[in-house]
């Protein structure tokens, strides 16, 4: 992988010390966590099997980062040698000071010149859609890259694809394509990248993803996969894009690389895609046999 860091904030105490070293473990740069607060965001999964859906449940009030004032980091020190800033849309839902955090960052970034893209993650739970649409809209000013899915733009923004039905299967490449049109053209982005998921159920669904830059739209392969486990799919998807958008890969290699890191994780029980950056290229290739490797 590449070099990364992660920028937030955790209790002083052993749990807050789990979490840091669990993070040191992959490699990532925790040097600009803080410590401070009580509790640790938490949230609670009851995992679907076949027609019953996954269910989740967030304990996050009062957690540490939830607490974080607007110039608790250093924004120009943490962003001064960096390439690229990736922020999601669960941050600014964790409350208004968090949110105005995460802005000055997204200013700082474009003033230094770094790639900010963002992945939206609607999570109703958190937020409401009006909330959404005003401070997401605000945020989106300052991010060159979009990353979501027909949820995310439809509870967001407003702006959906015709004919398109994800819960009966039924996806219009046409009605994507002016979707992502019109997130373009709205907020001034260089990319956008939606992940098509269709739900056969709860432990198998197709997956796929389309991008578009301005000018091409690209559609992905599609694959069936069967979910070990789903949490985490999306964030390795933006991971895969962002990995392979950085080596200097063109959009469509790229795009490519990113579904099939998160198909694999679809097959990795927990949050972490353990999987190499060799076996997501084999995948990538077509190599879709599943043989065992002697």
């Amino acid at each position: 992988g590449m070099g990364s860091f992660f920028v937030s904030s955790v209790p002083k105490n052993d749990i807050g010390d789990a979490a840091v070293n669990t993070l040191k473990e992959f490699g990532v740069d925790t040097r600009f966590i803080k410590r401070s607060g009580d509790r640790l965001g938490i949230y609670y999964l009851e995992h679907g099997l076949g027609p019953r859906p996954s269910k989740v449940v967030y304990d996050r009030k009062g957690s540490s980062v939830s607490q974080i004032l607007p110039d608790a980091f250093d924004w120009e020190e943490i962003l001064q040698d960096a390439q690229w800033f990736h922020w999601t849309g669960i941050t600014p839902a964790l409350g208004d000071s968090v949110e105005k955090c995460l802005c000055r960052g997204l200013k700082t970034a474009k003033d230094l010149g770094v790639i900010v893209s963002a992945d939206l993650n609607y999570r109703k739970k958190l937020w409401d859609e009006p909330k959404a649409q005003a401070v997401m809209t605000k945020l989106m000013e300052y991010t060159d890259i979009m990353i979501g899915n027909e949820e995310d733009s439809t509870c967001v923004f407003g702006i959906k694809p015709e004919k398109s039905d994800v819960s009966k299967g039924k996806l219009d490449a046409e009605g994507y394509k002016q979707m992502m049109e019109t997130l373009c053209r709205r907020f001034d982005l260089e990319k956008a990248a939606i992940t098509l998921r269709e739900s056969l159920s709860a432990t198998e669904n197709n997956w796929s993803a389309c991008l578009f830059n301005g000018k091409e739209f690209i559609t992905g392969p599609k694959y069936k996969v069967w979910i070990t486990d789903r949490v985490g799919t999306g964030d390795a998807f933006a991971a895969g894009l962002i990995f392979s958008l950085l080596k200097g890969e063109n959009d469509k290699k790229a795009l490519e690389f990113g579904i099939a890191s998160a198909v694999l994780k679809h097959t990795v029980y927990g949050d972490f895609n353990i999987v190499s950056v060799r076996e997501v290229e084999r995948l990538a290739r077509g190599e879709t046999h599943g043989r065992v490797r002697r």
